[in-house]
């Protein structure tokens, strides 16, 4: 089915570092990570250097040595087997089923917090399923329509971060800072860092998306690690730049992971002139980038589905695209309804967007962290068995130090899912623990199910 359908050649390198910056660079990741306090600048470089560039490094290698329609999913399926494969691509996909909804539940406390003082929560989930099917519907359109959604929101994206630097700039020269920025309070605090590392482990990861949808890249031999290289850089020094901000402005007991950027935004400009109407445009086009965010993962993720779907790796939903676009509107359906019944099921549940907000982040977050255990993995038995495959970018060092890296990025990942799992002080997290073992039985379920039909 899928080798009769021709897709257009419609991603250069620009869209390419677009949709990445978009898939990445994430609002509610810098809240999360400010939290943490001062400390967090400190993660941010260190985790940088252990795994962010490695990271990079190895995603531009696999990206450009095997481009194939499906990214991870065709990557892992090579190295271990189909039902890997199967097991890669239900865990990409599950977790942005579940984590769109998050990004969604955040868009609607912003507005709320800007335009409806009123909303309810029941108003917020009915916003948050809205958008649920826009982004359904635009993966119905070719992605030389549905890339401007992502690289719109990329340069909205940049932009708010360099409000928010600025912003702090001008900030400080008259306030002081918030909280202090010092090497006492640079240095890592276990206690205050522990349930917010993984979250800027998550807002580190992305790189691999784009490759999703190779056959439709113009040149991604080329293409695919010059885009990572340009789009990192821009995303880590974005990224500790504004968590700076942040800490500028807001004491860190007072930062909302829904709110706190509006809060900044509001400190740093409200009291200039026209600062009320300036919050307004940068908290608009925050809202545009939360809505990008989930059109950007839902583009990648559903492609890499559907190549599992027309391998009888996942049910035939999946597999579903239209044989004149080549658009995966199987995928995308099928993410509409899980989305929907999670957000009405947690939504219920939850007390507050915040408390709505980190419990579909987390438990989704496990789901979303094994995926790419397995793609490094498949990296390390490409570089030790495919000697003769040409690659156009190779990690420098050598084999040996490439296997280092991969490993170090495995051992990071690991960690950040026991930290979902267990938060030190707290304890074990069993709504998380439970909603992972969840996603993981209907996966199994699927697999079985698809090898049944399959077979038959």
């Amino acid at each position: 089915m899928n080798q009769t359908i021709v897709r257009r050649k419609t991603l250069g390198r620009t869209d390419m570092v677009l949709f990445t910056v978009s898939a990445i660079l994430l609002l509610d990741t810098l809240a999360a990570a400010a939290s943490i306090g001062a400390s967090s600048i400190f993660w941010w470089l260190f985790l940088g250097l252990i795994f962010f560039v490695p990271f990079a490094m190895i995603c531009a290698e696999m990206g450009c040595t095997y481009p194939e329609q499906g990214g991870i999913y065709a990557w892992v399926r090579n190295a271990f087997g189909q039902r890997w494969g199967y097991r890669i691509s239900w865990g990409y996909w599950v977790n942005t089923a579940v984590w769109i909804p998050a990004i969604y539940i955040m868009f609607a406390g912003v507005l709320k917090q800007l335009l409806l003082p009123g909303l309810s929560l029941n108003g917020q989930i009915a916003i948050g399923i809205t958008l649920l099917w826009i982004t359904v519907a635009l993966n119905a359109v070719t992605l030389d329509v549905g890339k401007w959604v992502p690289n719109l929101g990329a340069v909205f994206k940049i932009l708010v971060f360099i409000a928010v630097i600025t912003g702090a700039i001008l900030y400080v020269q008259d306030h002081g800072m918030a909280n202090e920025i010092s090497l006492e309070t640079l240095a890592p605090n276990w206690n205050s860092s522990a349930k917010f590392i993984p979250a800027i482990i998550y807002g580190m990861l992305g790189f691999e998306l784009i490759s999703a949808s190779s056959d439709e890249m113009i040149d991604p031999a080329r293409d695919v690690p010059r885009s990572i290289f340009i789009s990192g850089f821009i995303i880590i020094v974005l990224y500790t730049a504004a968590t700076v901000a942040v800490l500028a402005a807001l004491p860190t007991t007072e930062i909302d992971l829904v709110e706190g950027l509006i809060d900044t935004l509001a400190l740093f400009f409200e009291n200039d002139g026209n600062g009320c109407i300036f919050v307004l445009i940068l908290g608009i086009a925050a809202l545009y980038t939360f809505f990008s965010n989930g059109v950007t993962w839902a583009l990648g993720c559903n492609r890499a589905a559907a190549e599992a779907g027309q391998e009888g790796e996942l049910p035939g939903l999946f597999g579903l695209e239209s044989k004149r676009l080549g658009t995966p509107y199987g995928a995308a359906i099928a993410m509409g309804i899980f989305g929907t019944i999670t957000l009405l099921l947690y939504g219920y549940l939850s007390n507050s967007n915040e408390d709505l907000f980190w419990a579909l982040f987390a438990f989704s977050a496990v789901i979303f962290l094994l995926p790419y255990i397995g793609m490094l993995l498949a990296y390390i038995r490409s570089r030790r068995l495919d000697t003769d495959v040409p690659r156009p970018y190779r990690a420098p060092g050598g084999n040996f130090f490439a296997i280092v890296m991969a490993c170090v990025c495995i051992v990071v990942l690991t960690f950040s899912i026991v930290l979902f799992l267990y938060t030190p002080g707290e304890g074990l997290q069993f709504p998380v623990i439970l909603g992972a073992l969840v996603m993981i039985a209907i996966g199994e379920i699927l697999i079985r199910y698809s090898e049944t039909r399959r077979a038959g």
